[in-house]
């Protein structure tokens, strides 16, 4: 072996996934890797390039991964010695989705896909690091102090996020297969195999362990064709041995195993080897079948849905997308983004249907979503909140096109709450007349709200400035957000509530660090980590991004990350706080999704000693946004 081959295999050995092949292994891959030097600002690859077929490894130097996001150039990674990136090849089809550039003079190892996948499909831990790479977009998924935070090639924008989510779907396969044994007679088999209407069928020993397979395609080739007699044994025309998987696997995790061994069934078996009992038969077609169930198939079905009680079988779905999603790691920021193109999209059919009943509007209108669907957070069925903003009329008609309104708001939310959304108990909804009228209407209510909050202060929820469009004229939403940014200018009155506001909350943690919990009333001892937690850091992402004027950006996650833009001295609080409230929503929708409920309120009981530590410290930079916000904003006419 070569002394090149050599140093780059013992290099390799340090890092994971490598770290779990032997030395012979590692050399055996060394000696087909390519040795890349890459200048200082030199691309290795760039957006909408062709795929490689190859992955790389930073032996030393420095990568830096970025996207283009409206027009601005964005750093998502920075890729040091050791480091996985550009795994795209591995598990999708469509071009690269960022760029890579060497940040200084760096050497990069490419390690051919065709070389390294043997060993993939022969060590499952190799293949779970890769697939949770991938998924999760860490260059390092095991590393708990960096989970989360650094972005891998698999980063996704709007339309994207649907074809990348198919490849952490849960796999439906048939798990009552058809068996036989070796001497079984072809005749008798075929027989078997059409009254089953099946296209295999496993032959299996005495024990149940799988030792070759037919299909249909065999009995084409080998029996129609004349080449054995239909009075042969099936052992005669059965392809083996059999590849075998686990029974759990994955959507990509079977793609990967069939596209490495070239076949077009695999057998699951209760160990995943040729040697343990079958459990099941996975084809092609269960592959397509589960495809079929990605988001962007379902939104396509949620638009051609004639019922409300049809979209609730839809929304079943998107809570089984989630409940994978959360399983499979995938980051809660992509979870986020496709729940809210699929309630959005839900929303949207919701007032259709209403139109349809009704007759086409009078007027042009927006139909806006605020609080968590208006800031693209909603993963559990919690309540609906929203606004119906119409274009001004002339006088005499405003009546009659505002009655019409109201009836369509009413008609929206009746089936929002046939689908699962119930209704807010504030009466947030554009189906209450108050919160239903036109845009001058709302324009003088949002001039009221922002410029004598004091007065104003009872009907005044800061939820109005989280808003997303679900139906309707853009423009529309377009006026409303240059209103609240025009009174937002230089105004330290509205500041100064929504400020005193962002503070109102109870801290999370005693001055020992422990957790403040419920004292008295059905959730006695339980943690209520949406007041207590998640709502400071919603209120307060809020407030700084209005006071910086950030247009456009009305998630919390994405705020914070903006706000490290806007406010440089501060990046670090604000980064923190982003990550915080990724950890903490985390944990509300597991509890949510656990309990069938809202998630509001965690039983510390039932966490372990690692999440009991990881909900705690996603707490611990809120006491530092505290301090920023009494700073910046100078707290007094109403603390």
């Amino acid at each position: 072996m070569n002394t090149v081959a050599e140093h780059i295999a013992d290099f390799l050995k340090k890092y994971p996934p490598f770290d779990n092949l032997t030395f012979e292994e590692l050399s055996e891959i060394a000696t087909n890797i390519r040795v890349v030097n890459l200048e200082k600002y030199k691309i290795l690859f760039q957006i909408d390039d062709k795929l490689h077929d190859c992955f790389y490894v930073v032996a030393s130097g420095v990568i830096h991964l970025s996207v283009i996001a409206d027009a601005e150039e964005t750093l998502l990674n920075k890729c040091h010695e050791g480091d996985i990136f550009g795994l795209r090849p591995f598990f999708a089809k469509n071009n690269y989705m960022m760029t890579a550039k060497a940040r200084e003079e760096s050497i990069i190892y490419a390690i051919p896909i065709a070389t390294f996948r043997p060993f993939v499909a022969n060590n499952p831990n190799v293949l779970d690091f890769l697939l949770e790479s991938f998924a999760t977009n860490t260059n390092n998924p095991n590393d708990k102090n960096i989970r989360g935070k650094l972005l891998s090639d698999n980063v996704v924008y709007s339309d994207q996020q649907s074809s990348d989510m198919q490849y952490f779907q849960s796999l439906t396969y048939n798990r009552i297969p058809l068996t036989t044994t070796a001497d079984a007679i072809v005749m008798d088999v075929a027989k078997t195999m059409a009254e089953n209407l099946s296209n295999s069928i496993i032959i299996c020993n005495n024990n149940n362990i799988p030792i070759g397979i037919v299909t249909h395609t065999d009995m084409s080739t080998k029996i129609a064709t004349g080449r054995y007699p239909i009075t042969t044994t099936i052992d005669k025309i059965m392809s083996n041995p059999v590849v075998t998987v686990v029974e759990n696997i994955s959507l990509a995790e079977a793609q990967l195993v069939m596209l490495k061994n070239n076949v077009t069934h695999l057998i699951a078996t209760i160990d995943g080897t040729n040697q343990s009992e079958v459990k099941g038969i996975i084809s092609e077609h269960d592959l397509i079948v589960s495809q079929a169930n990605n988001p962007g198939v379902l939104i396509k079905q949620i638009k051609r849905t004639q019922s409300a009680e049809d979209l609730k079988q839809l929304r079943n779905r998107l809570t089984d997308i989630i409940q994978n999603s959360i399983h499979k790691n995938i980051p809660l920021f992509h979870v986020y983004n496709i729940a809210s193109e699929i309630n959005l999209a839900l929303i949207k059919r919701s007032i259709e249907l209403a139109i349809l009943d009704l007759g086409s509007p009078p007027a042009r209108f927006s139909w806006l979503c605020i609080g968590s669907q208006g800031r693209k957070e909603q993963l559990l069925l919690t309540d609906q909140d929203s606004i119906l903003v119409f274009e001004d009329v002339v006088p005499d008609k405003y009546r009659e096109v505002k009655d019409y309104f109201l009836k369509l708001a009413k008609r929206s939310t009746a089936n929002l709450e046939k689908i699962g959304y119930s209704l807010c108990p504030n009466g947030h909804m554009g189906s209450n007349t108050l919160w239903c009228k036109s845009l001058s209407d709302w324009t003088n209510q949002y001039n009221s709200w922002m410029n004598t909050p004091g007065k104003n202060s009872n009907d005044l929820s800061s939820i109005f400035f989280d808003y997303e469009m679900a139906f309707g004229e853009v423009k529309i939403e377009e006026a409303i957000e240059n209103v609240i940014y025009k009174n937002a200018k230089n105004n330290t009155l509205f500041f100064d509530f929504l400020g005193n506001d962002a503070l109102r909350n109870n801290a999370p943690l005693s001055f020992f660090k422990k957790f403040i919990v419920e004292e008295e009333g059905p959730n006695k001892d339980k943690f209520d980590i949406k007041s207590r937690a998640l709502l400071p850091l919603i209120d307060s992402a809020r407030l700084f991004a209005l006071s910086y004027g950030i247009k456009g950006v009305n998630n919390t996650y994405s705020r914070f990350k903006q706000l490290a833009i806007a406010d440089p001295r501060n990046a670090e609080i604000y980064i923190n706080c982003a990550e915080a409230f990724l950890t903490l929503s985390k944990f509300r929708t597991i509890e949510g999704l656990k309990n069938d409920d809202s998630g509001q309120y965690i039983n510390l009981n039932e966490l372990n000693k690692i999440d009991k530590e990881r909900l705690k410290n996603a707490l611990t930079p809120m006491r530092e946004l505290e301090e920023l916000i009494k700073d910046k904003f100078q707290l007094t006419q109403f603390s």
